[in-house]
């Protein structure tokens, strides 16, 4: 098949290529986002490839539909982007990749944990000016620390096993709580135990209606003052303005953030050279207690090679007319 990638850079260009003699499709590597104005480079495909920022609305989608594309692959976990309602219609077909190296995810939310409780990369940059000075730079054990996770799904599960690891006491809130979890001595309780006996806790649900702005300003006031927040799934969990004010007011101690409400419009480009003029993120990083990555939690060799493998499977199920492994179900 002839399949269009939206969004890639040369980390996306080079996983796929290594595994492209083993499935023989066609691939046209493309840069740009898809948007109301790039949507046309899908011309002359039979499928396109989309990431986690690429809008697919019913626009975006309609005009994909004109073009006979059939088939969507996402080569990422999250479908929130996608307007499934408008998919259904249109007879687009949609697969994503469920799980491609959950581990990859959570220990990247427990770097951005032990950098903010180390405060190391405040201790790199002072070294590299032959600044050895120790002031400031007191930082918090893990060990013994109750950490909250929300969300127990395949990331989560493997965030709690490094927790028990360190020597933390794992509390969780999940709709459907997972035994293995029990077994190795995970706490399940509700949302808002979690949320008022945490010392840590970190995100890892989906975004849905149901959890958008899952922390807010209502949940933000049943937390302990002091208390870190991480999160790696999806910005939309987070109100922004909410957790800029705890930050204020110190009811927030440390964020650590890989995704960002707003991000489709910042994360992926070089704009060092240019004026940030989102407002609120330029703001989050004014605070000294606050550490900002720009969504490379996933970004990991295991993971990228995982991500390709699934994504070009799903492509050939749906050339063959077989059945599709990771379609995302309509309601």
């Amino acid at each position: 098949m002839k399949i269009a990638f939206f969004s890639t850079k040369s980390y996306d260009r080079e996983s796929f290529l290594k595994h492209a003699t083993d499935f023989g499709h066609e691939f046209s590597f493309l840069e740009p986002q898809l948007n109301r104005q790039t949507v046309a480079l899908a011309e002359g495909h039979q499928a396109i490839c989309s990431f986690v920022n690429d809008p697919l609305d019913a626009p975006n989608l309609k005009k994909l539909g004109e073009m006979g594309i059939q088939l969507i692959a996402l080569r990422c976990a999250g479908y929130n982007q996608v307007d499934l309602e408008a998919a259904k219609k249109l007879g687009i077909r949609i697969v994503r990749v469920p799980a491609y190296s959950p581990e990859a995810v959570a220990e990247h939310a427990f770097a951005l944990i032990l950098t903010l409780s180390r405060k190391t990369h405040k201790a790199y940059n002072r070294v590299r000016e032959n600044n050895f000075s120790l002031e400031g730079l007191t930082g918090v054990n893990i060990f013994g620390k109750m950490i909250g996770v929300i969300g127990t799904g395949a990331i989560g599960r493997a965030f709690c096993r490094i927790a028990l690891g360190f020597g933390c006491k794992v509390l969780a809130y999940d709709v459907v709580e997972n035994e293995e979890m029990k077994q190795l001595g995970v706490n399940y309780i509700s949302l808002q135990e979690v949320l008022s006996q945490s010392h840590i806790i970190s995100l890892h649900c989906p975004l849905t209606p149901e959890t958008k702005h899952i922390i807010n300003k209502e949940t933000l006031s049943q937390m302990q003052d002091g208390i870190a927040l991480i999160n790696t799934s999806r910005g939309a969990l987070i109100d922004t303005k909410a957790v800029i004010k705890a930050l204020k007011t110190k009811k927030l101690g440390y964020l650590g953030i890989d995704v960002y409400e707003q991000e489709e419009h910042i994360f992926f480009k070089n704009l060092s050279e240019e004026i940030l003029e989102d407002e609120q993120i330029s703001r989050l990083m004014t605070f000294p207690n606050v550490l900002i990555t720009g969504h490379q939690a996933f970004l990991t060799r295991e993971a990228l090679d995982q991500i390709a493998l699934t994504t070009l499977r799903n492509i050939t199920e749906f050339e063959k007319r077989k059945p599709l492994s990771n379609e995302v179900a309509f309601s």
